[in-house]
């Protein structure tokens, strides 16, 4: 058999051409494209909701004077990190 690439005589079984490196078939699965991370809508739009909601937080805990923010503001904000970093972590799984 003839190498596709340069042209040389390999063996038939071969994989790949000893002297250029070229494989000898098409490959069966195509890598991903380098810049194609792109993720799900739905954990796009959870995870703006949930940063809009924590920049919310931030400007109501801001503007209270220290002390008198509600135990449960604190706990919404904590569980909003806590869903960014969920949704993140599931969606880098599925990849």
């Amino acid at each position: 058999m003839l190498c596709r690439h340069c042209g040389t005589e390999i063996a038939d079984k071969a994989l790949i051409c000893y002297r250029c490196g070229a494989a000898t078939t098409d490959p069966i699965y195509k890598p991903p494209s380098p810049g194609g991370r792109g993720s799900s809508p739905a954990t796009t739009i959870a995870t703006i909701v949930t940063l809009v909601l924590l920049v919310g937080i931030a400007l109501y805990m801001g503007r209270a004077a220290a002390g008198e923010t509600p135990r449960y503001v604190t706990w919404v904000g904590v569980g909003a990190a806590l869903v960014v970093v969920i949704v993140r972590a599931v969606a880098r799984r599925r990849r």
